[in-house]
Parts: C-alpha cells; sequence; structure tokens
C-alpha cells in the first residue's frame, strides 16, 4: 500500500523538509502527492525545488471559504491519505475537518493538554515547568483537542528564553514528527477498532528527549 501524504504550510519549511526525509526514504510505501501554503512562503519554494507539487491558496484573496474548498478540491483529487499540518498558520473549519475524519494531523510546540492555542514556550516559562516539549496529534474541530499519538518532552533550563528554549525544542519536534510518520508508513502505528495505536512504543534517538505515545503530566 503506498501511503499518500499531503503537507500545509506557512512558514520556512523545516518540517516539511522533515517529513518529505522520512516519506522520500520509502517512495515503495509513501510518497508526498503535494503541498499547499496559505502565502507565498519560504517553505512553498523549497517544495518547489524539491520538484513536489506545491500549490499557493491564497486567503487574504479568496477567503476562508473560497480557499477552504480549493484545499479540499485539490486533497480530494489527490485522493490522499493524510494531510500533515507543519505550521500551517490557519485554524481549520468543521466542514474542512469533517471531510477528512482522522487524515489530518499536526504538531502542536507542547506537552497538550497544557498550552492550546499560541504563546507555548513563553508560558511554559511563566508557569515554571520543568519540562516543555511537542505533541503530534489527529486534528478535530476544536483547537489542539485531538487524539495524541505522540509526545517529546525536553528539560528546561534554568536560563531558558523563549528563543532558547524553541531552538533547543525544534529538532525534537521534527524527531517526534518523522517518528510518527515513519510509524503510519510501516504499520508500526495503524488503526484497530477506530483508534490508532503503537505496535511498540517510540524509540529515542535524542539526548535529554522523553517520549511517549500518551499524555504526560509535567
Amino acid at each position: 500500500m503506498n501511503l499518500k501524504f499531503a503537507i500545509a504550510l506557512s512558514g520556512r519549511g523545516s518540517n516539511m523538509l522533515a517529513l518529505h526525509d522520512v516519506i522520500a526514504a520509502m517512495p515503495d510505501k509513501a510518497s508526498c502527492v503535494c503541498v499547499i501554503a496559505d502565502k507565498d512562503c519560504l517553505g512553498l519554494q523549497k517544495a518547489k525545488e524539491l520538484g513536489l507539487d506545491a500549490h499557493h491558496v491564497s486567503y487574504k484573496e479568496l477567503g476562508k471559504d473560497a480557499a477552504e474548498a480549493q484545499i479540499i478540491a485539490c486533497l480530494q483529487e489527490h485522493q490522499i491519505d493524510f494531510l500533515l499540518l507543519a505550521g500551517f498558520m490557519r485554524i481549520l473549519s468543521p466542514t474542512f475537518v469533517d471531510a477528512f475524519p482522522q487524515k489530518i494531523i499536526n504538531i502542536h510546540p507542547s506537552l497538550l493538554p497544557k498550552y492550546k492555542g499560541v504563546g507555548t514556550h513563553r508560558r511554559a516559562l511563566d508557569a515554571g515547568d520543568t519540562h516543555h516539549g511537542a505533541t503530534v496529534h489527529f486534528v478535530t474541530a476544536e483547537l489542539d483537542d485531538g487524539p495524541i499519538l505522540s509526545q517529546a518532552a525536553i528539560p528546561i533550563q534554568p536560563d531558558d528564553t523563549e528563543d532558547t528554549l524553541a531552538a533547543r525544542l525544534l529538532p525534537a519536534e521534527h524527531w517526534l514528527y518523522q517518528t510518527v510518520v515513519n510509524a503510519l508508513i510501516t504499520g508500526d502505528l495503524a488503526e484497530e477498532n477506530g483508534t490508532y495505536q503503537w505496535k511498540t512504543a517510540p524509540h529515542c534517538e535524542l539526548s535529554d528527549v522523553i517520549v511517549t505515545d500518551c499524555p504526560i503530566d509535567r
């Protein structure tokens, strides 16, 4: 079975490149069929340089409803198995989410259910947390509230700022998202009785990173 992935982004495309690497490594099992951006961003240019089917769908020019309709049509035409949100800075409507149940995956820079929304690094620091992290989850109509697939946590250092914390978390984000997508491709993470289950626990290959396949309280 060849899984068809689409990637949506809004920025520099670092997560898109990480996801492309893991998908491209298994061409007999998976492919990235399209990349969609809501602006003419650096990530979109990188996708074009990789030879991917890259689309700029302007919310500013079309409005949200028309932009979403255009994206939905593109994804349905490609018959995608999963849409990977990689820094896509738009909140999807219930209509969009309902069109792709258990097919839209997002990475959020916090240990959900903590710190939904924006400003997660500052909020973790202000709360005096000992750990911060990232969560890969299915997207539902509620913001940052879908079923969690996996999480990675890093320790917060006494001298951390928002910028240093974000910079130290980014490699863990890339690794975590790659791990989940790799597991979907290999079948190590698969649907069973309506929910996705890990056949084996995600294995950590990063120093000072804690990885779990379920929510952790920190």
